[in-house]
């Protein structure tokens, strides 16, 4: 048995499937390639597929990877080819290897952000995010499962942020906690700016890539 990582972008009309859905394509996408795929054992027989940290609904990936077994030999281009041709416009598989990172190391995630308003003109937008970034301390509301929802500070979490202007908006850089000790989403940015500034913004959210507590890109 041989454990495969399969990368794939998601990104069109994609971006709304949810977590779920996503999983449901993928193992339709599995069976109908005929990839030799490993399934679990006992009483409800399944593909064996994992996605080491799946997108928010809404979000656009770059880098996204699953997980599965394999119980016969596969080219990585064969598998790759295979799983391509199953698969709906909006994800597409362009790399196959074996995992040298287990998703239990992933600690932090980076993404790019669009950010965009009808409140302000993109330089009064520009100057605002700026402006936000750039506080000692950022406080916004924020939903766990154990607390409910509580105050937290963002501020801290901020690594390698930048923003500069772009056609018709603004475009947030950033590398934020994403795992299963910390998980910081973006959208807090979202919502940091339209409480302090008392503004409606929409975001377009792209997940660049994914990488350890030492900042080495997951593979």
């Amino acid at each position: 048995m041989k454990n495969i990582r399969v990368w794939f972008k998601k990104d069109n009309e994609c971006r709304y499937i949810s977590h779920l859905d996503l999983n449901r394509c993928m193992l339709r996408a599995l069976h109908k390639s005929r990839i030799p795929i490993w399934h679990t054992e006992g009483f409800n027989i399944h593909p064996y597929a994992t996605f080491p940290l799946p997108l928010s609904l809404g979000f656009k990936g770059e880098r996204e990877c699953m997980d599965i077994r394999l119980v016969e030999d596969c080219t990585c281009d064969e598998i790759k080819e295979k799983l391509n041709s199953c698969l709906p416009e909006g994800l597409r598989v362009f790399d196959v290897a074996e995992p040298v990172m287990k998703a239990k190391e992933i600690a932090f995630a980076s993404f790019r952000i669009r950010v965009t308003s009808d409140d302000v003109s993109p330089d009064e937008l520009y100057r605002i995010c700026d402006e936000l970034l750039g506080r000692d301390e950022i406080l916004v509301e924020k939903k766990t499962k154990k607390k409910g929802v509580r105050e937290i500070d963002i501020k801290g979490y901020l690594d390698n942020v930048k923003s500069e202007r772009n056609i018709g908006g603004v475009i947030i850089t950033v590398t934020l906690p994403a795992g299963s000790v910390t998980n910081i989403n973006p959208t807090l940015i979202q919502k940091a700016l339209e409480r302090y500034y008392n503004i409606e913004v929409y975001f377009d959210v792209t997940k660049t890539d994914m990488y350890d507590k030492k900042l080495k890109s997951f593979e």
